[in-house]
């Protein structure tokens, strides 16, 4: 069975590091979403119904009949999928925190100052130059940490709902969604520890 995400040492620095935050969230789905039909294929025990000679005399492979024990389906999920899952929400809601928070450490905020200062005292005459009033200020970093966000939580969910969906048709779960269900697993998670 594939090991679940660890989540890394959460600190601004982690969040402004976007290689850091990009792989991490990188490794842990290629780890667990990208190969859940390895994940899944890895859960069957294939010799527990024997060999079927009349097998080898059919060339179109039948319907899949090898269906995964549920108790396995079930602790892959628990102990695999939604920990990932978990982790992957937990570094994402960190870093949004702070990108919505003051950023005192901010390395460029002199040099956008100085452009500003710069744009202000520039003369601009748009009969000789119509692009001369263009002014497009950098961006604070968490600024570009928050757009990073909105990119990697459409991701997230795209991957989810991909899993999930083989995750449903492979072990037969229910009809909820994924998010319903990393939300019962949290539920059942925290009734556990108190």
């Amino acid at each position: 069975m594939a090991e679940p995400s660890v989540q890394p040492h959460l600190t601004p620095q982690f969040c402004f590091s976007t290689i850091a935050l990009r792989d991490f969230l990188r490794i842990s789905r290629s780890a667990i979403d990208d190969s859940i039909t390895q994940n899944l294929n890895a859960l069957v025990t294939p010799s527990q119904s024997g060999f079927d000679p009349a097998s080898t005399s059919v060339r179109i492979p039948r319907a899949p009949s090898r269906s995964i024990d549920p108790r396995s389906c079930q602790a892959f999920k628990d102990k695999v999928l939604f920990p990932s899952w978990q982790a992957r929400a937990d570094v994402l809601t960190y870093c949004a925190y702070v990108a919505t928070s003051p950023d005192p450490d901010d390395p460029e905020v002199g040099l956008r100052e100085r452009e500003t200062e710069k744009n202000r005292e520039r003369v601009v005459d748009e009969r000789l130059d119509p692009y001369s009033a263009r002014y497009f200020p950098r961006e604070p970093r968490t600024e570009q940490l928050a757009n990073l966000l909105r990119q990697e939580r459409g991701i997230e969910n795209i991957v989810r709902s991909r899993t999930w969906g083989l995750v449903r048709e492979r072990c037969g779960d229910s009809f909820q969604d994924a998010e319903e269900a990393l939300n019962r697993w949290r539920a059942e998670r925290e009734r556990r520890s108190t």
